[in-house]
């Protein structure tokens, strides 16, 4: 293949994993602004209405570990095709709903689906692109999609609940599905023969998904029902249980399902953490937009969908300018800038939460914060994946993906609770702008406190460097941690 045909080709590869990346976002994101359609047109309660959001996220969160090691032993390009297979069945069946129950379990199997795709989707772009400025610019474009993809999540909802009704959420997902496998297919070579194995680690596989799980829905159930309530205690104590029981299974098992060999990387301990720091904080963003839109100031679905038009811009012009940022000073240098950057507009943003505050006011905020979320999304999971070898990266991509998860759901649970500590739990609109500020104003500062982790971060040691990378070839992925 000449080099400009294999350019294509790794083109049109990208181009399948970046908007396979749009879709894993897209769906976490899209039904927020249905809800209330979907309460009344499914007959949910109050309290069931979470889990049309919980079930995805506790699936999600609980079999991603299993999911990326998934792609290692059986086939990054199968795991690619399996997850997109059902992202679009889950998606008939929640559009067809007409329970409640049909609908939450067509929601955990939307959150399989992105288990087994976004560990496959990174992994697929860590080892088609070669590490240093070729994976940066990749990881632009990757990174541009799925960052603004919660937010056009938001827009897209609120269009299409407006003009569609709420099962336009979910049936947008099937063509979208169909159409990325399809190019997937074409782009995408042929999983390798893998090696043959003494035997898939089932108790390993067991535990860490039953841990996972128990975990994630602790964390997702707990501002419901209170942290002290016996199933949230019971839920966690048993993750530990099982989490530990994992640990001894895999340090002594010939043929371990997660060798523990992976998390010796300095690079993907801190990198993963990074990505639990950012969801917990810039994660939790929309949703605060959302309440000081439509809940304080009465705005409708469709104007809050387009007052996201703003962010989603900025955070793909943000991911584009992290890929260039990454090569030219390192990931490193890129990640310290975007959070001391993020952490000022965030601030300037909660400066402007206020009840009488106008979009026009708050959007220098969100234009600096949106920037940067962009900058540090690309850098991050440049930064988790550095170094790691070939043969691990889908475990490494399902470890820095678990992060991003697990820090979503902390994050917004904390900050919930810092502005009900402010407000109370049912607070008037000019009340509500007060622990709006507060919650904002400690996301900023979470944001500084996450640049100790960037600091953390090291060049990669000659014994670091992938096999298929010359060590004293000129590259620059030694600039880029």
């Amino acid at each position: 293949m000449t080099s400009s045909g294999s350019a294509r080709h790794k083109g049109l590869v990208l181009a399948a994993l970046a908007l396979a990346q749009l879709i894993i976002a897209l769906d976490y994101s899209i039904v927020f602004v249905a809800l209330p359609d979907i309460g009344s047109g499914v007959g949910f309660s109050d309290q069931q209405l979470q889990w049309v959001i919980g079930a995805y996220a506790v699936a999600f969160g609980g079999f991603l570990l299993l999911g990326g090691r998934m792609s290692d032993l059986l086939g990054r390009r199968r795991m690619f095709l399996t997850g997109l297979a059902l992202y679009a069945i889950a998606s008939v069946i929640g559009g067809l709903a007409t329970t409640p129950g049909v609908l939450v379990a067509a929601r955990a199997v939307q959150g399989i689906g992105g288990a087994f795709l976004a560990p496959a989707t990174l992994s697929l772009l860590t080892t088609t692109f070669e590490e240093g400025s070729e994976r940066n610019r990749a990881l632009g474009v990757w990174g541009a999609t799925g960052s603004s993809g919660m937010v056009v999540g938001s827009l897209l909802g609120g269009v299409l609940t407006q003009a569609f009704g709420w099962a336009a959420v979910f049936y947008v997902n099937v063509p979208l599905a169909v159409g990325v496998g399809l190019l997937g297919l074409r782009a995408i070579p042929a999983d390798q023969p893998v090696e043959r194995r003494q035997g898939f680690d089932l108790p390993g596989g067991i535990t860490i998904t039953g841990g996972a799980l128990l975990l994630v829905f602790g964390l997702v159930q707990g501002p419901e029902s209170g942290w002290t309530a016996p199933v949230i205690l019971l839920s966690f104590v048993a993750a530990v249980a099982l989490i530990a029981a994992f640990v001894v299974i895999e340090s002594r098992s010939a043929d371990p399902l997660v060798p523990l060999r992976v998390f010796s990387y300095n690079s993907l301990r801190l990198g993963s953490m990074i990505t639990f720091m950012f969801m917990a904080t810039f994660g939790a963003s929309a949703y605060f937009i959302t309440l000081a839109l439509q809940t304080v100031r009465g705005w409708s679905a469709l104007a809050t969908g387009l007052a996201f038009i703003l962010p989603c811009a900025c955070i793909l012009v943000g991911s584009m300018i992290g890929g260039k940022l990454a090569t030219a000073i390192g990931v490193r240098s890129t990640l310290i800038l975007g959070l001391v950057v993020g952490a000022i507009g965030t601030a300037v943003f909660a400066a402007f939460l206020g009840n009488g505050s106008t979009y026009a006011q708050m959007a220098p905020g969100i234009v600096i914060f949106s920037l940067a979320q962009g900058v540090i999304w690309t850098a991050m999971f440049s930064a988790a994946t550095a170094g790691i070898e070939e043969r691990l990266q889908g475990l490494a991509s399902g470890l820095a993906t678990s992060g991003q998860q697990v820090g979503a759901a902390v994050g917004l649970a904390v900050l919930v609770a810092v502005s009900n500590a402010v407000t109370g739990s049912d607070p008037a609109p000019a009340e509500l702008s007060e622990g709006l500020q507060a919650a904002t104003y400690t996301s900023a500062a979470l944001i500084l406190l996450t640049v100790g982790l960037a600091l953390g971060l090291r060049k990669p040691r000659a014994a670091d460097v992938p096999e298929t990378v010359p060590v004293e070839a000129p590259v620059r992925a030694n600039e880029t941690v």
